[in-house]
């Protein structure tokens, strides 16, 4: 996930039983839901150092959202451009 707090804007990549979901994007007060993804929006490359971390779940993503609380943000790894 990254997090553009300019924007304040929230941008995932994700995937479900190890297929791709592709990209979604939503305001940062908002929440992930699996509809939110599509397979034909490209990952936010203008984003490559506000990486937020990787996430096991929607539900862990939604929660780290909701408290509010930012770590570092840190460059996006190699694997994920």
């Amino acid at each position: 996930m990254w997090i553009d707090i300019t924007e304040r804007l929230a941008w995932a990549k994700g995937t479900h039983e190890y297929r791709p979901l592709g990209t979604a994007v939503i305001a940062i007060t908002d929440q992930f839901r699996q509809r939110d993804f599509r397979q034909s929006r490209p990952a936010p490359a203008h984003l490559r150092g506000q990486f937020a971390g990787f996430f096991g779940s929607l539900e862990t993503v939604n929660e780290y959202l909701s408290a509010g609380t930012r770590a570092k943000p840190r460059v996006t790894p190699s694997h994920l451009l």
